[in-house]
């Protein structure tokens, strides 16, 4: 008796292995697979007394919750030209692709949404000349603004912490000290930071005659060509410009920029206070103007920390100025571009 038990145990054993095998690499596979496709192109979201819809159906219905207008550059009363800010939308085909083959269902945390931009109608570049001072106000991003007009004492312990941070940040050069510091200008463009124009001399561009003014950014932008830089911006001294300041810029192809948000620490603050006014104003989309002195020196590491506390990513004035959607982390790993 325990003898056929045992034969009928180990038939049984071997019908399953049979269709196991048959299933997964034999004549059945692809009847399995069928069957699993079908079932995956089902929502799990059934309502009382209703068929799930498809799996497409749901999508489409989910990409109308999901997808983002882009919104257009601007001119504001009050902050000049603000760049426009990228939509997105759901690729519909390219999504359901990836969800049949990873056999995901809809209500799957890692469900695999593909996103591809849209652009704005309107861009910076659609509006008439004028001068910026910060991103889009939907845009999560932030960046420093670093006017380089004398000395480089603190330059090499500012250039440390951003590079402990992996941070990335624009320097504006004075064309004067470009002129003394081109090592230090070289070094600091080799470590992955934008250089852009801040004048020769120093001068309050707006006492010049249009003349001069081409001369102060035109000197320059010959110094960052020299070193292999292809810029974009023109940050006047002083924050001190007019219109025919913004049209001389134009000419190099440079927009000019200014700032958001003013760390002072030319007055020497303490650090803390630096730190304790960028936590307590800054915003999506803002430019922080600081100096390569002891305040910001001192300052930085807080001022990165509180940023980022924030849920902010920083990046160079030409990455915040950008139209270029950035959004949460999850987002982001969809592979979007």
């Amino acid at each position: 008796m325990k003898k056929q038990s045992r034969i009928r145990l180990a038939a049984l054993l071997v019908c399953l292995c049979a269709v196991w095998f048959a299933g997964s690499y034999g004549p059945l596979a692809s009847f399995v697979q069928a069957v699993k496709h079908s079932h995956s192109d089902a929502v799990a979201f059934r309502t009382e007394g209703q068929p799930a819809p498809s799996l497409r159906k749901w999508i489409q219905a989910e990409a109308a919750k999901r997808n983002i207008a882009p919104s257009n550059a601007v001119i504001d009363r009050v902050w000049k030209a603000i760049p426009g800010y990228n939509g997105r939308l759901i690729d519909e085909d390219a999504t359901y692709t990836k969800a049949k083959a990873s056999g995901l269902m809809p209500d799957s945390p890692d469900f695999p949404w593909v996103y591809r931009q849209v652009s704005p109608a309107i861009g910076l570049d659609n509006l008439p000349l004028n001068a910026v001072y910060r991103g889009n106000p939907a845009k999560p991003m932030v960046s420093f603004m670093i006017n380089v007009a004398w000395g480089d004492e603190y330059l090499p312990s500012i250039l440390d912490t951003l590079d402990a941070e992996k941070v990335k940040a624009t320097f504006f050069l004075d064309g004067s000290w470009l002129a003394k510091h081109e090592d230090t200008a070289k070094a600091i463009l080799a470590r992955g930071h934008e250089l852009s124009n801040h004048a020769y001399s120093h001068p309050n561009m707006s006492s010049l005659g249009i003349e001069r003014q081409r001369q102060e950014i035109g000197r320059t932008e010959a110094l960052l060509k020299k070193l292999g830089v292809r810029n974009v911006w023109f940050a006047p001294p002083s924050g001190d410009y007019d219109s025919r300041t913004v049209k001389a810029a134009s000419e190099f192809g440079l927009r000019t920029v200014l700032w958001t948000l003013d760390t002072v620490d030319w007055r020497n603050p303490p650090p803390s206070a630096v730190v304790a006014k960028i936590d307590d104003r800054v915003g999506r989309g803002h430019l922080i103007l600081m100096h390569p002195t002891s305040a910001s020196q001192h300052a930085l590491k807080g001022m990165i920390a509180a940023i980022k506390a924030k849920g902010f990513r920083i990046g160079t004035v030409s990455q915040t100025l950008s139209s270029e959607r950035i959004d949460s982390v999850p987002y982001l790993q969809t592979g979007l571009r």
